[in-house]
């Protein structure tokens, strides 16, 4: 099973084409050659919580999106509002998933406890917050890649191979 996954980047520059969006190359490259998933959907909007909540309503209920990943907007900076408007499309919190990525990273640097991103499930959506540079994108997705299929099948309500 091929895997339907949006990136949503949270970047002020970013939305304004001031930035390179050099984290999200990271991201597919990663979802296509470990998950072997499909991106069906990309987009960058500005580090504001009800831009982002559109974005993860749409992607999560309109495009159907078994995964959603965000990157940026997960420090403590005061426009980093990731994981909040993340909440308040959540129906589920999945709190192990960002423990151990943070406590994976935080093996290599003690900058990983500043990560504040969260994983949410929306209806049969799971949504991972990941960190705006492309390094801590990759070692926290890595830290977690060989969980991701196991979660999202039970997102999805898959049980070898039957829906539930």
């Amino acid at each position: 099973m091929r895997w339907k996954v949006a990136l949503l980047t949270a970047s002020d520059k970013g939305s304004r084409g001031e930035r390179e969006d050099t984290s999200a190359q990271v991201i597919r490259e990663l979802i296509e050659e470990e998950l072997f998933g499909d991106i069906i959907d990309y987009r960058i909007v500005p580090d504001d919580k009800d831009e982002l909540r559109a974005a993860l309503i749409e992607m999560s209920d309109y495009y159907q999106a078994d995964l959603v990943l965000t990157t940026g907007g997960t420090g403590l900076a005061f426009r980093d509002v990731t994981p909040e408007a993340t909440l308040m499309v959540a129906e589920r919190i999945v709190p192990g998933i960002p423990e151990a990525m943070r406590a994976a990273v935080t093996q290599r640097s003690r900058h990983g406890v500043l990560f504040r991103g969260i994983c949410a499930i929306r209806g049969r959506t799971l949504i991972l917050n990941l960190p705006g540079d492309p390094k801590g994108v990759h070692e926290h997705l890595m830290a977690v890649m060989d969980l991701l299929p196991e979660a999202l099948d039970q997102v999805k309500g898959l049980r070898g191979g039957q829906e539930q």
